[in-house]
């Protein structure tokens, strides 16, 4: 699903599988979307905590700062549910390595 708005258009399909594949960048413009609540996408921060900390884990530099930035703004559970969020995609796309089973996702 294309969703347009001012003449601009983000994919988030597209984004999505990207982003199950390990893309980074496609990870943070997730993150992005849902920080800002861009392109008709309410402002959701776990969600956005959730993919701005599978940037990072991909090696996204982005990632980490976003994450850092957004984490202020985010009570102690929120963080910990965006965590939990994470931890389940990771194994619900099968992009989980072995090790990352007992991995703790950064604030």
């Amino acid at each position: 699903m294309a969703i347009h708005y001012a003449k601009r258009t983000f994919d988030l399909e597209r984004h999505l599988r990207e982003a199950a594949a390990g893309d980074a960048e496609a990870r943070h413009a997730l993150g992005v979307v849902y920080s800002c609540g861009s392109f008709g996408i309410a402002i959701d921060l776990i969600e956005a905590h959730k993919w701005f900390n599978l940037a990072a884990l991909a090696g996204s530099e982005e990632g980490q700062v976003s994450r850092a930035e957004i984490s202020e703004e985010m009570t102690a559970r929120e963080i910990a549910e965006a965590q939990r969020a994470a931890r389940a995609w990771l194994r619900e796309t099968g992009t989980a390595k072995p090790e990352a089973s007992s991995l703790r996702l950064a604030a």
